[in-house]
């Protein structure tokens, strides 16, 4: 058993609100946490407006695919965080559940993308004080 948290984020696509959700944390928990992310019907490719968004920021994405959301996942996490996946993802005992209602990013420019993706980040950084994990970055 692993003293490191796991954060597991999951939405349909597993192509825009998770992987970038999935970035950040990586990018400010080094790591400090285990992270996860996946999809309840994954998509071809993370969304490339998304992969630019990040890229301002200097988080790099675009070596990220998505992956199908399984229970194994959901089982290993301490922490599942739903993004609009409804009830595609499977509820254990004693994990803990968060919904963060976040506007999709799918099919919009980079501009629309940004603030999204800064919303994200807001989330990501109150996420980490709640787990007592300071960031390195």
């Amino acid at each position: 058993m692993s003293d490191t948290p796991s954060v597991l984020f999951v939405c349909v696509h597993n192509a825009g609100r998770s992987q970038m959700a999935a970035g950040w944390l990586r990018h400010l928990a080094g790591d400090a946490v285990e992270v996860r992310s996946a999809g309840s019907v994954p998509g071809d490719q993370v969304n490339p407006a998304a992969v630019e968004a990040m890229a301002e920021v200097g988080i790099d994405i675009s070596d990220q695919r998505p992956k199908v959301l399984t229970t194994d996942a959901v089982e290993a996490s301490d922490v599942v965080i739903t993004m609009g996946c409804g009830d595609a993802c499977p509820i254990f005992p004693g994990k803990r559940y968060l919904d963060w209602a976040l506007e999709d990013p799918a099919g919009k420019g980079v501009a629309s993308v940004r603030p999204i993706r800064d919303e994200i980040e807001r989330r990501v950084r109150g996420l980490l004080a709640e787990l007592g994990v300071s960031s390195p970055a």
